[in-house]
């Protein structure tokens, strides 16, 4: 019995001390130069037994490799492809590790441009201002605080385009870019694609290479005295390269030249979208391990969360005449940093009413108000405070929900404001209260037109009664409801739809990826508006095909890069022998679609 005893016991510590196997995950699929390797490395030892070893075979294969044109690679490569997409729809889905990093790698570098700025003569610094970048000549801030740069981008929802701080979902949008770095936030989208015979002789001009334009050039050349069109070209690329669209790269990228071939119209563009369709796109990249570097423009990040969170309180806020960049210098930025450590660190303070800090609207209204009576308000050194006693209170006109009190709320009550969409059709005329929240909202925002080479900006309604008469020939006619067979080439990134019923433009849009090419389909409106349109895609080769069906999402104009939406994959071998795409196109009008809504709502969950 003791003997037995000890048996089982000795059975069950040696069971224990065995390991679990570690489960080894589907194994990716070779490229066409393995597939080519393994046959020719078969067919050179059979014909040279004297080779011992893989070395000379292996060095045989290699030069053959090089030597063969993609016609003779053709064969491995569909060999290739087609394990590749069988892989995909068989393998399940790859978890991505945690990502841990303590040490934040950016290119964002406002001591660089700050030290530029101020080398710049009077007529440089007019020039800035006369392409609306004014705003960056009051930058005061030298350094990113990268730990809190850091702890910002764990906290980034790009699905969302959120910061979720101090136990709260903060949407950002591109008129906070406005609010904090004082760009532009409306006008025509901004696009760094198109052919690049277009941009030749700049590329050549800035001896532009693969990894960009070097930085350093671009220092020597501001460092001129001229401020002509070279100098607002240079100084351009400089401050998207440096602060307000970096990338993981040292160099600026050379599909900035895409949209700096005019200088004349740089002032249209709406930079606060660009800024912060970049800054998204780095981010998400960054959370998915593509790049350790982190891009886009972190100075904001930084200057609006010192502006969003307060350490004292909503009673601590203190008015600023212009953008928040120019309220934060090295000394403000010291002295916050200290209070987060004393208070244990960031994400303690308290998020302030956003509408209420909208402090740009707010000066312009104040300018409003000192042009008025002067026995209705104190004008002279602090129009914009309100004072009870000998207390000083900032009075936020932006607020819908604040209180203002005395004289002054009679004043604001009587101030109108017409709409900033004034010249593309709108009339509404409203108090100041109101205002800011109807134009986010307004149906007359302004839409540019989606091809490349048109300046053309208007209202939905403008933009497709310029469409049709102008570039009629340009784009397809489709009816809703019908499908259609649509067929893009390799280089065609977008096709303009435009509906016969109503003239509503449409965007199928076509992205590159490693394994096939996304479609997906937008509208162009307002992003502000809540019609949407449902459309069906589909993709046929043989008997296989792919279906989307989907709600399109509303951009003003052509979206840089790819949009965020819903897209349909669909893998190369689907082209068809001149590698042109297929697809068969359907969009549904807006009013059938609300008509059957339960319907709607069972085919999109």
């Amino acid at each position: 019995m003791m003997v037995k005893r000890k048996l089982d016991e000795l059975i069950a510590l040696e069971g224990k001390k065995k390991k679990k196997k570690k489960q080894v995950a589907t194994p990716r699929p070779a490229c066409s130069w393995v597939y080519f390797s393994r046959e020719f490395i078969r067919a050179y030892s059979a014909s040279h037994p004297e080779s011992s070893g893989l070395k000379a075979a292996t060095k045989a294969a290699s030069d053959a490799w090089k030597s063969m044109s993609l016609e003779e690679k053709a064969k491995y490569t569909k060999r290739s492809r087609e394990v590749w997409d069988n892989y995909l729809t068989t393998a399940p889905a790859r978890v991505p590790k945690p990502r841990k990093q303590t040490n934040l790698v950016t290119r964002c570098s406002p001591g660089r441009l700050f030290n530029v700025l101020q080398r710049l003569t009077l007529d440089q610094k007019d020039a800035v201002r006369s392409m609306g970048f004014g705003s960056l000549l009051s930058l005061r801030c030298r350094t990113l605080r990268r730990s809190l740069c850091l702890w910002l981008l764990e906290r980034f929802n790009t699905a969302r385009c959120s910061l979720e701080i101090c136990g709260e979902r903060i949407p950002l949008s591109p008129k906070d870019v406005e609010l904090v770095m004082g760009l532009a936030a409306s006008g025509k989208d901004v696009v760094n694609s198109g052919p690049d015979d277009l941009i030749v002789e700049l590329r050549n001009s800035y001896n532009a290479t693969n990894h960009g334009i070097s930085v350093r050039l671009l220092e020597e050349r501001l460092a001129a005295p001229e401020a002509g069109e070279e100098f607002k070209r240079s100084f351009i690329l400089y401050a998207l390269g440096t602060v307000l669209c970096p990338t993981a790269r040292l160099d600026v990228s050379p599909s900035f030249l895409h949209f700096l071939t005019n200088m004349d119209t740089i002032h249209q563009y709406n930079w606060g979208k660009f800024l912060l369709d970049r800054l998204v796109r780095e981010v998400s990249r960054f959370h998915q391990g593509k790049q350790r570097a982190v891009g886009g423009c972190l100075l904001f990040l930084q200057l609006f969360y010192y502006e969003t969170v307060s350490l004292e309180g909503p009673g601590s806020m203190v008015p600023a005449l212009g953008p928040f960049l120019s309220s934060w210098g090295e000394e403000e930025i010291t002295e916050r940093e200290k209070r987060e450590r004393e208070l244990g660190g960031y994400g303690f303070g308290e998020v302030l009413c956003r509408e209420s800090c909208r402090r740009i609207e707010s000066s312009r209204c104040r300018a409003h108000l000192d042009s008025l009576q002067a026995g209705r308000m104190d004008t002279s050194s602090e129009p914009a405070l309100g004072r009870e006693g000998n207390q000083t209170l900032p009075v936020c006109i932006g607020d819908k929900n604040a209180v203002v009190c005395g004289d002054i709320e009679v004043v604001v009550e009587s101030v109108r404001k017409a709409c900033q969409n004034i010249e593309y059709g709108c009339k509404e005329t409203l108090d100041y209260t109101k205002i800011s929240e109807h134009e986010e909202s307004c149906m007359y925002s302004p839409c540019s037109c989606p091809l490349q080479e048109c300046d053309f900006v208007g209202s939905s309604e403008q933009l497709s009664l310029h469409f049709s008469s102008k570039h009629w020939d340009s784009g397809r006619r489709f009816g809703y409801n019908c499908p259609q067979a649509i067929s893009m080439g390799m280089n065609e990134s977008l096709l303009v739809l435009q509906a016969e019923e109503d003239g509503i433009l449409f965007l199928l849009n076509k992205g590159t990826e490693t394994i096939g090419n996304t479609v997906t389909i937008t509208c162009i409106r307002p992003s502000s508006s809540k019609e949407k349109f449902l459309y069906d895609l589909v993709s046929g080769r043989g008997i296989s095909s792919l279906r989307l069906k989907s709600l399109t999402q509303n951009f003003p104009g052509r979206v840089e890069g790819f949009p965020s939406a819903d897209f349909l994959l669909i893998p190369f071998r689907f082209l068809d022998s001149s590698g042109q795409l297929n697809v068969e196109v359907c969009i549904w009008n807006s009013a059938e679609l609300g008509a059957d809504r339960p319907a709607l709502d069972l085919a999109i969950s």
